[in-house]
């Protein structure tokens, strides 16, 4: 599947459990984190995000943040990339480090008695990578075998396509791991100075869960960040929005058609949010009971599942769906969702469809809030959005508000059956591409 960061399913996936004791810490130097406080086991969690992503690096240099990303634990300080991974593997750490577009992310895991020692690792990483040119050259291959990889996978196509036609010359029209010509161009200079660009303390976000103190929280934080540069890059401005309706085909050989469809989305502070969100639900949330899934699949046997989303980007939200089909029944499949969703933007939905996906949402709820890396992760991408600090105890509550009159308006606003575009990769019948 193409690869976006679907924010909405971070932010909104997180507990139900009542009055979850969210902190906030702030470090004797500045660093502000999130933290659920848990000394049950001895073990913590720490999820770092770096506001900006790969939308800050330089426009001539694409995919060097994502090159860079991969560097970190390729050898940090004195240590070689088998060496640190050695001593991670000793300490029983496990560490993570990922690029988005519109945030480097970089995740640990460690045990309370090697908690220190694996903060001075994590620090080497981030802090003082070495950049060797070996190490360079060992993942500027697997970059491009990525790349390789996703020129002939389907959904990476049709993504690559909708985002190019979208967004015009912002970061977000191309591949955040950049073209095979971008990569190899790319110098050691030019990952110092993504590195500079993204990993500072101005944009630094954090969420802890687990065997920590506020206040050994707040040093361990210090020790890790404290010595990165205060500022970076200056973010890219809000993305044009350039997709009109109509059909993208782009072929490619293959027995069926995979179908990548949406236009202009929502954003996360918008007051419509949560009616938007239990829309996105009914109308193709990814379950058996959604509309798109009972009238295209269900009755009509048209695919095997289809599903749309809410895209959170920072500077040009979207709402996709994809779905697959057989190349002789694709063109079928794209008049009846498009028949819904006109049909959902004049009419809204059913009382019967509200209740039942206010009962899936409140219920699932409190099964995604296990384990500490993921209540950190939730921290993190709470703050990230600027959501409030008691999201989680209010959030079930915001479900349930939603009427139906506030799904009518929200659909009469947010879909757009003409501005709705396609793009369908393979060789189907019966359909072209249209201005």
């Amino acid at each position: 599947m193409f690869r976006i960061f679907i924010a909405a399913l971070t932010l909104l996936a997180s507990p139900a459990l009542a009055q979850v004791d969210i902190r906030e810490v702030t470090s004797p130097g500045g660093i502000t984190a999130w933290l659920v406080e848990d000394h049950s086991i001895p073990f913590v969690a720490l999820d770092i995000r770096f506001a900006g992503g790969t939308n800050l690096e330089e426009p001539d240099t694409r995919g060097a943040i994502h090159l860079m990303t991969g560097l970190l634990e390729e050898g940090a300080g004195d240590l070689d990339s088998r060496e640190f991974a050695a001593a991670a593997e000793s300490l029983a750490t496990y560490f993570s480090f990922d690029a988005y577009r519109d945030s480097v992310v970089i995740t640990a895991q460690m045990l309370t008695q090697n908690r220190d020692e694996a903060a001075d690792l994590m620090r080497l990483a981030l802090v003082e990578p070495t950049f060797e040119d070996t190490a360079i050259e060992r993942v500027r291959n697997q970059v491009f075998s990525i790349i390789a990889s996703d020129a002939n996978d389907p959904d990476e196509i049709a993504g690559d396509v909708l985002y190019a036609q979208t967004f015009g010359d912002h970061p977000y029209a191309t591949a955040l791991e950049g073209t095979e010509e971008s990569v190899a161009a790319l110098t050691r200079d030019d990952l110092v100075t993504a590195h500079r660009n993204v990993l500072t303390r101005g944009n630094v976000i954090v969420g802890a869960s687990g065997d920590i103190t506020p206040e050994d929280l707040g040093r361990l934080l210090d020790h890790i960040l404290g010595d990165l540069p205060e500022t970076g890059a200056t973010p890219p401005g809000d993305a044009p929005y350039n997709l009109t309706g109509g059909i993208t085909v782009v072929d490619y050989p293959s027995p069926q058609s995979t179908a990548l469809f949406g236009h202009r989305g929502i954003e996360r502070d918008d007051p419509e949010f949560f009616p938007a969100f239990l829309l996105n639900q009914i109308l193709g949330g990814g379950n058996f009971r959604s509309r798109l899934m009972t009238e295209i699949r269900e009755e009509r046997g048209l695919t095997y599942g289809i599903s749309t989303f809410l895209i959170l980007f920072d500077h040009g939200p979207m709402m996709l769906g994809q779905f697959s089909s057989s190349n002789e029944l694709v063109a079928e499949a794209i008049d009846v969702l498009r028949q819904e969703w006109a049909d959902v933007a004049e009419n809204g939905v059913s009382a019967v469809e509200l209740e039942a996906a206010q009962r899936f949402l409140t219920g699932a709820y409190p099964l995604r809030f296990t384990g500490n890396e993921n209540i950190a992760g939730i921290l993190a991408g709470m703050q990230i959005d600027n959501m409030p600090i008691d999201y989680i105890n209010t959030r079930n509550d915001n479900v349930m508000a939603v009427t139906l009159e506030d799904i009518r308006q929200v659909a009469r606003r947010l879909l757009d059956p003409e501005g709705l575009h396609v793009v369908v990769v393979g060789q189907p019948e019966g359909l072209e591409t249209t201005p």
